[in-house]
């Protein structure tokens, strides 16, 4: 089913994702060769593209269809890469998209400094929407997306962390630019009100499935699946969902088991393993599925105000799939 799924997705996007694979390429137009050497090196690395395809196919549900949805969608590529540039040398990552991180390929200032360059590449897009909504919309996103980075600084390691935090977290993080996406496809489609809301709850449900989702597939998903090392984030200190419910289930013995996991640094593949087995049977991968599952049906019901067409099927294909994918 996922594969048929995503088969579908690729079928009713790939002329789309085409175009904005040209678009980005053509509006990447540093003065120096090298930030476009580092800004290329994860840009181009195969990403899914899915926050400019939810923003032109958000424009298009609500009947806009001009051809700027695809140069306009590529503001939230600029954005997305930009952050992974900056969060990778935060995180001291080895490799993304099963590639060597940036920073581990050029010094950590150039790398910092080329994603600020993609900030301000997403901002002169966002300008030439003239909108001010739009503008204000993409700055706000900015904001959030930096607190949350600090918010999960601050709590990293604590065992303590609670679900109303790390949703928090991932709401910054992830949701605010998936939601971000959509609600600029309505805007610059000139939607009303209800057409705005509507796509603005879609994105919010669909980026904390997408993230929680996400959370899963680091313990579920093999290295080659995910581009990087499984068990990333354990190693890294952040608390996920799945973790986050087993640490508030387990008993004792179990509890202190964890986090004594948590706590070392060198990675063990066995240890790794009997941590998974924990997170099953307490229900930790149980109960992240279920909610990333009840995120995703309220993003499908909140496109229930839209007629039928391609890209609103498209649209709850793409929260289905968030759900269901492997990477």
């Amino acid at each position: 089913m996922t594969k048929n799924i995503k088969k579908e997705i690729i079928s009713l996007a790939g002329p789309d994702l085409l175009l904005v694979e040209q678009a980005l390429e053509a509006n990447l137009t540093p003065n120096l060769d090298l930030v476009r050497q580092v800004a290329g090196h994860l840009l181009f690395a195969g990403g899914k593209r899915l926050r400019p395809l939810l923003m032109i196919h958000a424009a298009r549900i609500c009947g806009f269809q001009t051809g700027q949805e695809i140069e306009f969608s590529t503001i939230f590529e600029y954005l997305h890469a930009a952050t992974l540039l900056h969060d990778d040398v935060v995180d001291g990552s080895d490799t993304r998209r099963g590639k060597p991180c940036a920073h581990t390929l050029w010094d950590a200032p150039t790398v910092v400094l080329t994603g600020d360059f993609l900030l301000a590449t997403a901002l002169v897009i966002a300008a030439r929407t003239k909108s001010p909504r739009v503008i204000e919309v993409i700055a706000q996103i900015t904001a959030d997306m930096s607190q949350g980075e600090i918010l999960q600084m601050e709590k990293k390691g604590n065992p303590d962390l609670t679900e109303a935090q790390y949703n928090e977290i991932i709401e910054r993080k992830t949701a605010v630019l998936i939601q971000g996406a959509c609600r600029t496809g309505a805007i610059v489609a000139k939607a009303g009100q209800a057409q705005e809301s509507a796509l603005k709850s879609y994105g919010w449900h669909l980026g904390m499935a997408f993230q929680m989702a996400d959370d899963l597939l680091d313990y579920t998903a093999t290295a080659d699946q995910l581009g990087k090392n499984p068990g990333a984030d354990m190693r890294e200190g952040k608390l996920t969902l799945p973790l986050i419910y087993s640490l508030e289930t387990a008993d004792a013995p179990d509890r202190e088991w964890m986090l004594a996991a948590m706590a070392r640094t060198q990675f063990n593949p066995e240890e790794f393993q009997g941590l998974k087995e924990r997170l099953t049977r307490l229900g930790g991968i149980e109960y992240t599925n279920n909610r990333a599952f009840s995120h995703v049906q309220s993003a499908r019901t909140a496109l229930d105000i839209f007629p039928e067409s391609a890209s609103k099927h498209l649209l709850e294909l793409i929260a289905d799939y968030s759900i269901l994918r492997k990477v």
